[in-house]
């Protein structure tokens, strides 16, 4: 396990088959940390993202590129601790939702990009509601004309905001940011399907489906067409528990 560094952040970078994450005793701290440094790329990683960067090259080289990787799934968290690397789950939506907490009590700047009109319209409505002192001055919604985003990334880029948001999807979410935030300020994170929740037209899988690792069960309940999704996660226990035994 090779450290990165030992400073507020509290972060060490481990690595699952070949693919970078971070191991943090708070993310939500090293998330903060990292803004009082300048800013950075925030990654959150489960075993779908981690098979897929083992495929696609420029995900790979997005995470491995990443200020701070999050053990967002089940799988991550069991292939450290098969390392001897203990560390709690971090949901990508729960670290997110902790750092717009943070911004509107701290005056940050914060920009959303992403998910459909009606998520974005309906998440600025309720983010006006439930946070009043929130400084959103950017809300776009992910579903552009080829043709209109040179100029909102221009905008975005002019603003440089505290806190970018982006639900694109993986893994145009991270290649995005990568090549947005390069020379900018502040912190950016993909945040996948987190709008929808916030919005209020999704529903979160309940708690008790986290705790039996069965999260994905629900979300897959709810979209059956994300089936072929889900299975990489058995090739991710089998590659993680043969690596093991190649290490012996």
């Amino acid at each position: 396990m090779e450290v990165l560094t030992t400073g507020p952040r509290d972060q060490r970078r481990c690595h699952i088959l070949d693919i970078p994450v971070d191991a943090c005793r708070d993310v939500t701290a090293a998330a903060i940390g990292l803004h009082a440094e300048g800013g950075g790329q925030i990654v959150t990683l489960n075993a779908e993202m981690t098979m897929l960067a083992r495929r696609n090259i420029d995900l790979g080289g997005v995470i491995r590129a990443a200020d701070l990787v999050v053990p967002d799934g089940a799988g991550v968290v069991w292939a450290l601790a098969r390392q001897g690397v203990r560390v709690k789950r971090s949901p990508g939506i729960e670290l997110a939702w902790s750092l717009l907490n943070y911004a509107e009590a701290h005056g940050w700047r914060v920009a959303l990009v992403g998910a459909s009109p009606e998520v974005m319209e309906r998440l600025c409505d309720r983010l006006a509601q439930q946070s009043p002192e929130l400084q959103l001055v950017f809300a776009e919604h992910g579903y552009q004309d080829a043709s209109a985003w040179p100029e909102l990334e221009t905008r975005l880029r002019r603003l440089s905001p505290d806190l970018v948001l982006v639900a694109l999807g993986v893994p145009l979410q991270e290649i995005w940011i990568q090549r947005m935030r390069n020379q900018l300020p502040g912190l950016w994170m993909g945040v996948g399907g987190s709008f929808d929740v916030w919005s209020g037209l999704k529903q979160r899988a309940p708690g008790w489906t986290s705790r039996l690792q069965l999260e994905w069960l629900y979300r897959l309940l709810q979209d059956p067409s994300r089936w072929r999704r889900y299975i990489a996660l058995p090739h991710f226990a089998w590659s993680v528990l043969c690596r093991g035994k190649q290490e012996r």
